[in-house]
């Protein structure tokens, strides 16, 4: 009986020993939840602030601006405009093959 009563005692104290470290565990666990989601609001946060930062930069306003200050670039208008005539032929040489009665033979 007192065997019996020795190894009911011992499984009970591994069985308290077990718990506490799985308690102990678990509460790890949760505090890196918490910091994990801590880290997620504040990545979030930046997220949104980089996008508005983002939408700030591409304005129509101030691309234009920075193509005049940086670039030196102007709008253009026709009396800076040079309009190039193209010859007949390289216009023909790029609008492609004729239409099909010319490539079966040419005659129709």
């Amino acid at each position: 009986m007192a065997r019996v009563n020795l190894l009911l005692f011992v499984l009970v104290l591994v069985s308290a020993l077990y718990l506490v470290r799985t308690q102990y565990e678990s509460r790890q666990l949760y505090t890196a939840l918490d910091r994990a989601h801590g880290e997620m609001r504040r990545l979030d946060t930046e997220h949104d602030r980089l996008q508005v930062e983002k939408r700030a930069q591409a304005t129509p306003l101030r691309v234009e601006a920075l193509a005049r200050a940086q670039l030196h670039m102007r709008s253009a208008t026709p009396a800076i405009t040079r309009y190039i005539s193209m010859p007949e032929a390289a216009a023909a040489a790029l609008a492609g093959p004729a239409p099909a009665a010319s490539a079966a033979g040419g005659a129709p």
